[in-house]
């Protein structure tokens, strides 16, 4: 007898559902694959403009780095233009003077001339009247043997006046600060209310400072703006002892006195002078 065997089923066989489901979860990975790659992108997108940024930084810190040092430069150069300007300033200033000096010197000439001349025009006097310059009579001017009077400021002994000025700014100017200083001493001793002995204490203040004897430059300059305040050289006197007391390490002071100089001659050149001094060190030139 011959027995038929049943047909056989698939080992294999796969239901529509597990296909279905086999494809979600392919789908899932795609997804997952995609947004990989996209973080990945964006990842790099990021690193590089961090990189650019932190170059960006780099090249700003290195500008601000030479702006620095550019700006230390000019001002390191400022300080010494202002030494050569204000030199520059007092060479002009001295070279007014002397010209002053020589005008009014001329004029004396001048009038001394027109005296000699009236005297030669003058009618002669009586013979019997006392002759003026005869030895033991007085002359034109009250004096013995028609020597000429003594100003109201000189000394019996007093050099002249405007010769001792001028040979002191000569001697300045050439650097005889020895000899100078002999000649403006002479000129404040003698002629103590004159204007030029206000101009000469300066000059003194001027030597000492020349020579970086900066407390005895401050003193002379005291007693310019003290005893001379209307001299033409209070300006400068004010301004120079406001460097110097820079120079001697009292700078808050020197800071001030160029600060009052520029509230009390603010259109001078020595006020433009302390004003770029000032920004030069950095200090605000109206105090808070």
């Amino acid at each position: 007898m011959v027995l038929l065997a049943p047909a056989s089923v698939p080992a294999h066989a796969v239901s529509k559902e597990i296909i279905e489901l086999q494809t979600q979860v392919q789908q899932l990975l795609d997804m997952v694959q995609r947004l990989q790659s996209t973080m990945d992108s964006k990842f790099g997108v990021l690193q590089n403009l961090t990189q650019q940024t932190s170059d960006a930084v780099g090249q700003m810190q290195t500008a601000v780095n030479s702006l620095q040092q550019k700006l230390n430069s000019q001002n390191e150069a400022e300080g010494s233009k202002l030494d050569t300007v204000s030199g520059q300033m007092q060479s002009i200033n001295d070279s007014i003077d002397e010209l002053k000096l020589r005008v009014d010197k001329l004029q004396q000439t001048v009038k001394d001339l027109q005296g000699q001349i009236q005297t030669i025009q003058a009618p002669p006097q009586n013979q019997n009247s006392t002759q003026p310059g005869q030895p033991g009579q007085p002359g034109d001017n009250g004096q013995p043997g028609g020597q000429p009077a003594q100003g109201p400021n000189a000394a019996p002994s007093a050099p002249p006046l405007q010769e001792t000025f001028q040979a002191g700014v000569r001697d300045y100017n050439a650097a005889r600060y020895d000899v100078a200083t002999s000649e403006f001493q002479d000129v404040v001793h003698y002629y103590p209310l004159d204007d030029l002995a206000g101009t000469a204490q300066f000059y003194l203040g001027e030597i000492a400072y020349q020579q970086k004897d900066y407390a005895n430059a401050i003193n002379a300059y005291n007693a310019v703006l003290e005893g001379f305040s209307g001299n033409a050289k209070a300006a400068a006197a004010e301004l120079h002892k406001g460097l110097a007391l820079i120079e001697e390490g009292k700078k808050d002071v020197g800071v001030r006195e160029l600060r009052e100089l520029i509230q009390r001659h603010p259109q001078t050149p020595e006020a433009r002078v302390a004003r770029s001094k000032l920004n030069a060190m950095g200090v605000k030139i109206t105090p808070h």
